[in-house]
């Protein structure tokens, strides 16, 4: 998970737009972005997404719809959503968001290349963990 650095943009204001399904996140650097639901859920920080280490990453499919029920501030440097399906476990640092605000156009490609590279498509159902040879004893799953 990205850092705070001193000298990294902090948000002057956070929006949620349920309709829309982003969340809108000015910065102190000017820049404003509209980051969608879906792309923040299945590029969280979190060990259930991300893993404990290179190579444990769990792809995730049937975001599309993902809403976002509460945003929780984590002191003065991260935000923890609470998503519709459940997951509330990855805090978002204002580096993180900006990162995923700035690179949300070649974080889509990616995560379009690793679908197609497992036969997936953005809508599949997610496999259970151990069902899709997770399993790797988080105890946040």
């Amino acid at each position: 998970m990205a850092g705070l650095s001193p000298d990294s943009p902090s948000p002057t204001d956070i929006t949620v737009h349920q309709q829309s399904r982003v969340l809108e996140v000015a910065f102190s650097d000017g820049a404003r972005f509209r980051i969608p639901f879906e792309l923040m859920r299945v590029y969280s920080p979190s060990a259930e997404v991300q893993g404990h280490g290179p190579g444990q990453e769990t792809l995730q499919t049937g975001k599309r719809e993902v809403q976002i029920t509460g945003l929780e501030p984590v002191g003065h440097y991260a935000v923890r959503p609470q998503f519709s399906d459940g997951h509330d476990s990855g805090l978002f640092t204002w580096d993180y968001l900006y990162r995923l605000g700035r690179d949300e156009s070649q974080l889509w490609r990616d995560y379009e290349a690793r679908l197609a590279t497992a036969g997936l498509s953005r809508d599949a159902a997610m496999k259970p963990a151990a069902a899709a040879g997770g399993g790797h004893g988080c105890a946040s799953h």
